[in-house]
């Protein structure tokens, strides 16, 4: 893995050990951050299931104004910072060990607000995929035009709404799809299906 671009372009990233997390292509990345574009610089994100933090640290890269990192998992937690160090990063973050779920009540509470939310629950827990989608749908951690984008194996169907997020978009690669979700209605949104509960 790697920083793809920005001010930490071409920095290797570490993977934690272990089989816990499923780090994220660069493939998968690059088409990320392309369709974001320049959503990202002056942003807010949230990275939920960081993992090994590539995501969140291609968002700082990218000039991000903020980027908030949460996992449950100690060896996930020690790699993000240690690729945050290694791509001399000082600021502009904050990473926490904590569940998700209770990392966005807690999020909520303190009126935080994201303009980005990435979430890669592991693909071996499929059970929390709708749970964390639930909680994203009724929580004012999502600013009123943020995107959530979530990624889950390639044969999950999440629902097309979950309260006020509405997904727009999906893009399959290899076994993984990321599948996008914002707080405004489409103009015209006649091409998306209604990919129903798995």
């Amino acid at each position: 893995m790697r920083v793809i671009s920005g001010r930490a372009k071409g920095k290797r990233l570490k993977a934690p050990a272990g089989h816990q997390t499923r780090p994220i292509t660069d493939m998968i990345k690059e088409a990320l951050f392309n369709v974001l574009g320049t959503r990202v610089p002056g942003c807010d994100f949230l990275d939920l299931f960081a993992g090994s933090g590539a995501v969140g640290i291609e968002a700082l890269s990218r000039e991000a104004r903020r980027v908030v990192f949460i996992d449950n998992n100690g060896p996930a937690i020690r790699t993000i910072k240690e690729n945050i160090r290694s791509c001399g990063f000082t600021s502009g973050f904050e990473i926490y060990r904590n569940d998700v779920l209770r990392a966005m009540s807690l999020l909520a509470q303190k009126n935080q607000q994201f303009d980005l939310i990435y979430i890669d629950p592991p693909f071996t827990r499929e059970e929390i995929f709708v749970p964390v989608m639930d909680n994203l749908g009724c929580n004012t951690i999502v600013d009123r035009q943020g995107l959530v984008i979530i990624r889950t194996p390639r044969k999950m169907r999440l629902p097309a709404t979950f309260g006020s997020l509405k997904a727009y978009r999906m893009d399959t690669y290899g076994e993984s799809t990321l599948c996008y979700y914002h707080k405004e209605v489409a103009e015209d949104d006649g091409d998306f299906q209604d990919f129903g509960r798995a």
